[in-house]
């Protein structure tokens, strides 16, 4: 009998998109679904960027330099240049989506059997691309108690063994929307520092910080060398589908490891670089509407999910993802159960199951993601379903 690999066994579903199927039977019956489940902006991506791909006038759809358009990276610098980052396009490979950016750094750093040390909760796919890379993740627990703030450098002394190459931190963090202060991201560097360690960086969501400013893993002064930052644009300007990221370091044998990857992959698509490109010019304010709006997103949903009797909501600083706690028995069951047996006037919303955002096993039973990429309207009409689903739910703790 044929068998799949260990590693294609070990591979984990995606807590976001494991409930589909059960989402798409709810809408078959007529139920309006309100997705709060997926990082899927509703926000407009900006016309001017489409029309860039739409007026691109090439005669052969050629590959690209394997580290990407090279107009692309140098426009990519002076992006980099206002966010008080100091790069030059040679320390930029062009990825397809930040999820590879983030892969050809656990490929390139870590050897199989390697250990990476990530807080949790943490964005699911990191355990994915450990799996690929055959490296092992180690988590350190942060609570949602005091917001998911990063755990004490105690904590990662201990989770520290001859065999951690590397720490993986993501701010503002995916899923907690945990924006690290400047004060945290010195404490990570001081551990990779002492312990001689990799900082990976995950920064999809530079621009969505609410209270205070962001710091950049690349703002951090003697870890040049240590560095690895992972970007994407599929936040930044709306544009998921594009799949075009960064790997970004300063680390020249980290990059040529990292470009071996790239060239086995040819090349990342053409015109969504194009875009990209297209997305730097921009103006400046750009921005500031679309904060604007998701902040009020925010401010809406975590003032509803507080006033729910037995549900607790951290106000998130950053990014566009709030963690709640409920009283419930099981999250996986509720949010399958919202789907498959409540409707609230003819709706009801899907829910992130914390679980899959943890990688110790028992941990987020009773908390779940949600994604404020809605509108208002919609944001209170879902926060509507939510409050009467937890008053019929028969797994409900008291």
């Amino acid at each position: 009998m044929l068998k799949i690999s260990k590693r294609g066994q070990e591979m984990p579903a995606s807590p976001i998109r494991k409930l589909v199927p059960y989402a798409e039977a709810a809408k078959k019956k007529g139920i309006k679904v309100y997705h709060l489940n997926i990082g899927q902006p509703d926000i407009e991506t900006p016309p001017s960027i489409l029309d860039a791909v739409k007026n691109c006038n090439i005669k052969v759809l050629e590959y690209s330099h394997s580290a990407g358009n090279e107009s692309y990276r140098k426009k990519l610098v002076t992006y980099y240049a206002k966010n008080g980052i100091d790069i030059t396009s040679t320390d930029i490979i062009i990825t397809t989506g930040g999820s590879e950016a983030i892969l050809f750094g656990f490929m390139a750093c870590l050897d199989a059997g390697d250990e990476v040390i990530i807080p949790e909760p943490f964005y699911a796919n990191y355990n994915g691309f450990a799996i690929q890379a055959d490296v092992v993740v180690k988590p350190i627990v942060s609570s949602i108690e005091n917001g998911f703030a990063l755990p004490p450098i105690e904590e990662f002394e201990k989770a520290i063994t001859p065999k951690t190459r590397a720490i993986v931190v993501c701010n503002p963090n995916n899923p907690t929307g945990y924006l690290y202060s400047s004060a945290e991201m010195e404490t990570l560097k001081k551990i990779v520092l002492k312990h001689n360690l990799f900082l990976f960086a995950d920064e999809a969501y530079r621009e969505f910080c609410y209270e205070g400013t962001h710091t950049s893993a690349m703002h951090l002064e003697g870890v040049e060398e240590n560095v690895v930052l992972m970007d994407t644009i599929s936040k930044r300007y709306s544009a998921c589908g594009g799949r075009i990221g960064a790997f970004i370091t300063k680390n020249k044998s980290v990059l040529d490891a990292a470009m071996k990857f790239a060239q086995a992959r040819l090349s990342p698509p053409f015109y969504a670089q194009v875009l990209g490109e297209a997305a730097i010019d921009l103006p400046d304010n750009y921005f500031d509407t679309t904060k604007t709006e998701y902040k009020l997103r925010r401010d809406t949903i975590v003032k509803r999910l507080n006033n729910i009797p037995g549900v607790f909501c951290p106000n998130p600083g950053g990014a566009f993802y709030a963690m709640a706690s409920l009283p419930i028995d099981d999250c996986d069951r509720f949010c399958q159960w919202l789907l498959e047996d409540f409707n609230h006037a003819g709706a009801t919303v899907m829910l992130a199951p914390a679980t899959g955002f943890y990688s110790t096993p028992g941990l987020g039973k009773k908390e779940v993601r949600l994604a404020y990429v809605l509108n208002v309207d919609s944001i209170n009409k879902a926060m509507d379903c939510l409050e009467e689903a937890l008053k019929v739910y028969p797994g409900r703790v008291v």
